[in-house]
């Protein structure tokens, strides 16, 4: 079934350029990775649900994401929402469904969620917030041999443009990301981090001394997400009002107010508050001071930890 909900677009972008990207000026930058660019493709973001329990192995495509999202499911186990911009890999695997949880993390991207699909009242949700959700039928889905059910859904992102082709570029940077002059308080030295989402799932990050690495990666090497920062934050979560096939309750993440938070860049820890008034706004941040906390650019990986699981940082 394919689902495919207009998006009002917040902000109107240049007309595409002859060589298929959008004019953009010295001081253009990547939405997604704060990144300086000479121009920036003509093209919606794309939030590709990916599943993260271990039956997912491998994780294929996710080298090519530019942001990455860790939010909790049912079971105690977790989901990913990968976005994709400034790149586009041929195969995304394994794709899984929405949630509401989802509407928070999208919103401020102005482009589409990519699933297998999703509970009628999630699929609602979605609808009535104005987002796109794009599900299996559409083109660039199919289904790997190889794989076993429902694990086996694969989706090719390159062909998959064709079905958003109505959606703007984003609009807005998904993090205030720095600018050169910025600086970061001195924060304090990390060489891990452990990440408790529940009883069932932990996300145990080391520092390589260029790049955090996940310790039990469900990627491929040579395929593998390795980002520059991480950005743990404390969220509230709620009961969705469903059960998933199991009967197990579906938690929702509240991506709204405010909250405790970690910058871990560059083998230091800093202490910060998020805040975000709604759920097309972008996150901001503070720092230990109150003064506004500024993301160095760089591939991202944000940590969504309900108030009931733990961090700890070393």
């Amino acid at each position: 079934m394919r689902t495919l909900v207009a998006l009002t677009a917040l902000v109107a972008i240049a007309a595409c350029s002859g060589d298929g990207k959008s004019p953009a000026g010295p001081e253009a930058v990547q939405p997604l990775t704060g990144k300086a660019a000479d121009g920036l493709p003509n093209r919606p973001v794309l939030v590709v649900k990916v599943d993260n329990s271990p039956r997912a192995l491998p994780q294929v495509g996710l080298s090519a994401a530019d942001l990455v999202v860790e939010e909790l499911v049912e079971g105690g186990l977790t989901r990913l929402a990968v976005m994709y911009y400034s790149a586009l890999p041929h195969t995304v695997a394994p794709v899984r469904s929405v949630r509401t949880s989802d509407i928070g993390i999208a919103a401020p991207t102005g482009g589409a969620l990519v699933a297998s699909g999703g509970a009628a009242r999630v699929l609602t949700s979605i609808r009535e917030a104005g987002l796109t959700v794009v599900t299996e039928g559409a083109r660039g889905f199919s289904r790997d041999p190889s794989r076993r059910a429902p694990y086996n859904l694969v989706v090719d992102p390159t062909q998959l443009m064709a079905e958003v082709s109505e959606l703007d570029p984003p609009a807005q940077p998904y993090l205030p990301w720095a600018s050169g002059e910025a600086t970061l308080p001195p924060g304090a030295p990390a060489s891990s981090a452990t990440v408790r989402f529940s009883p069932t799932h932990t996300t145990q990050w080391d520092w390589t001394g260029t790049k955090w690495q996940r310790a039990d990666d469900l990627a491929a090497e040579g395929d593998r997400f390795m980002p520059d920062n991480l950005l743990v934050l404390r969220v509230a979560t709620r009961d969705a009002g469903y059960t998933d096939p199991a009967g197990n309750p579906v938690p929702e993440t509240v991506l709204t107010g405010s909250g405790d938070a970690i910058l871990l860049t560059n083998g230091r820890s800093i202490e910060a508050r998020w805040s975000k008034p709604d759920a097309g706004t972008p996150l901001a941040f503070t720092d230990p001071a109150g003064a506004s906390l500024p993301i160095p650019p760089g591939r991202t990986w944000i940590e969504l930890v309900p108030k009931t699981g733990d961090v700890t940082v070393r």
